[in-house]
């Protein structure tokens, strides 16, 4: 996974090729300067050691020299660090921006099955974890990772040209501190990730209580969720305490490598020193590098685990960019033309699960502006009939064609542009009404809009609003009633004007005096198309053309209202139930 993420986060980077460079080469000149500096202070000290003490002017001029050529050093480094900078925060900000594209865009297009069996609270956290992982990443190699690499690089070619040994004393040590950090920060990769999932878990559960607050309100649930909660969150602490324990643990082994290379190297170097091979600047040099060096990959197991900690966060979301899309265009789909609006069901079957389909050798007719009911018991199979014709689940079997047209060799685009729905339970954007209505079609004038609003009953409402269409709604519309919903939902299909129409009870959620009002706006709606209406108040569909009782994923029974009643079968059976009520 991490070779994959790498990969997605590299091509991103790779769309600002300049600004990359410019980081690249501020970073090298950056640690350029650490590697140089050490060198003339190293002169600085052997020519004020080598004056025995005697300000000769000659001497005092080689040290002001000396001390004007770490001066540029010094300002060389000062640039090279603001300009990275400068390409850093230009860089990060464009790839992060990016990255929250991708991820949304590849996130949005999955399957109605792929967001009923997530968190919606989870799939947002891994979508900010994506982007943030991105800067954690960039910033761990830009400065630590890479200078640490280029600095110790650096330090052990000058010290391999000052003594053969001393740079192969100062190379075992690295190399040592090098295979032990990253095979450590590898064996524990697991446990990062297995937080990583204790986090999502911990999130997931907070994000559904807090979506069902006036839920636990009513069943008195806080112990519940407390609990429930508790449980999830001690897993999370548990998680947390092994990873940041091993941590110490790494901190713990590596501090004896490094003290052990620094006094291997300083001993030898006195022996060296006492053969006059070595000077008291080297002493100097010797002590900057091994502390330079140090200073960068002392923390480098903090780095690592960093770094596998963003990897892991990042993973989350390529998985999901990875997925194969359950429902997609198939190559070369073809752009749906919908004219009368026929629709043809032809031996279709489906199911959630092989064991147990929902519809089996289904087939069914709807000619051209017909309006057909649909009746039945709960998981009768209703609305998978309708979840099918918009393809949000692919059949296993059969056809289901429009107009003559395969809707599974269609853009999926052009089928939904082509339908109209208005759910039984209408969810909304935490956006204005306005924008909410105006999703029916995004083109459409502020005259348009009043007009589907008051067609569909709303206007009233809105108009009396302080902020009127500018209203905010809250999330998932929790500000507005649930017949107040229906009717927003119902302006914004009255908008889109599509050919086919399907109403999932659209009346269900109205009060006695809300549905009467509306249904003369749903009378004009359906007026020249082919509607399928899912019913649950029969009361709302003796007006429809024909009629279709489902039961068992099959139609038992059809025909108008007066027909069905003349029947002894279900159909009779609920009404008679029913009276006028709703059924379950």
């Amino acid at each position: 996974m991490i070779k994959r993420v790498v990969q997605v986060m590299w091509a991103h980077t790779m769309r600002y090729p300049w600004t990359f460079l410019g980081l690249t080469l501020s970073v090298c000149g950056l640690i350029v300067s650490q590697v140089i500096s050490p060198i003339y202070y190293k002169q600085l000290i052997n020519v004020a050691a080598s004056s025995g003490g005697v300000p000769l002017p000659e001497t005092v001029h080689i040290l002001f020299v000396t001390l004007g050529m770490i001066g540029v050093v010094k300002g060389g480094a000062w640039v090279a660090r603001r300009f990275r900078g400068l390409f850093m925060t230009r860089l990060d900000s464009r790839v992060q921006a990016d990255l929250a594209m991708t991820a949304f865009s590849g996130l949005i297009r999955h399957s109605y099955r792929f967001f009923s069996d997530n968190f919606a609270g989870t799939l947002v956290r891994r979508v900010n974890k994506f982007e943030n992982a991105y800067d954690a990443i960039s910033d761990q190699i830009a400065f630590n990772l890479f200078p640490g690499v280029l600095v110790t690089l650096g330090s052990l070619y000058v010290l391999f040209k000052l003594n053969f040994f001393l740079g192969l004393i100062l190379l075992v040590g690295i190399v040592l501190f090098f295979v032990f950090n990253i095979g450590f920060a590898i064996w524990k990769q697991k446990y990062e990730i297995l937080r990583n999932a204790r986090d999502s878990e911990a999130t997931g559960v907070l994000a559904d209580a807090v979506g069902n607050s006036t839920t636990i309100k009513l069943f008195s649930g806080y112990r519940h969720e407390i609990s429930l909660f508790r449980k999830v969150n001690e897993a999370l602490r548990r998680a947390r305490f092994v990873s940041w324990n091993l941590h110490e643990l790494a901190g713990a082994i590596q501090a004896p490598i490094i003290v052990i290379t620094e006094l291997s190297m300083l001993g030898f170097a006195i022996l060296l020193w006492q053969r006059g091979i070595l000077t008291v600047g080297d002493f100097f040099l010797i002590q900057m590098y091994i502390n330079t060096i140090y200073e960068r990959i002392a923390d480098f197991e903090r780095v690592l685990r960093k770094l596998f900690e963003s990897f892991a966060d990042a993973g989350e979301m390529v998985e999901i960019l990875d997925m194969p899309y359950e429902v997609r265009d198939v190559p070369g789909a073809r752009h749906l033309i919908v004219g009368s609006g026929g629709i043809t069901f032809n031996n279709i079957t489906f199911a959630f699960n092989e064991a147990h389909p929902v519809l089996e050798q289904f087939s069914l007719s709807i000619a051209p502006h017909e309006k057909v009911a649909l009746v039945g018991p709960s998981g009768a199979g209703k609305t998978t009939i309708t979840r099918l014709l918009l393809r949000f689940h692919n059949l296993q079997e059969g056809t289901i064609a429009i107009d003559g047209q395969d809707i599974a060799t269609s853009t999926l685009e052009s089928l939904w542009d082509s339908v109209a729905l208005v759910p039984q339970e209408p969810v909304l954007f935490h956006r204005t009404l306005k924008e909410n209505i105006l999703y029916g079609r995004r083109d459409a004038s502020d005259t348009e809009i009043i007009g589907a609003a008051k067609r569909a009953h709303c206007h009233e409402f809105i108009s009396q609003l302080p902020n009127g269409y500018d209203t905010y709604v809250g999330e998932r519309g929790v500000k507005l009633s649930g017949g107040e919903r229906q009717r927003v939902a119902i302006a914004r299909a009255i908008l889109k004007n599509a050919p086919i129409l399907v109403l999932d009870e659209a009346t269900s959620s109205l009060d006695s005096e809300s549905e009467s009002l509306i249904q003369d706006a749903l009378h004009e709606l359906m007026r020249g198309k082919t509607v399928i209406a899912i019913a649950h108040r029969l009361s709302t569909i003796k007006e429809m053309d024909r009629i279709l009782v489902i039961d068992g994923g099959r139609i038992v029974a059809e025909g108008t209202h007066e027909t069905l009643l003349g029947q002894k079968g279900i159909y009779q059976k609920l009404w008679g139930i029913q009276a006028g009520r709703f059924v379950d």
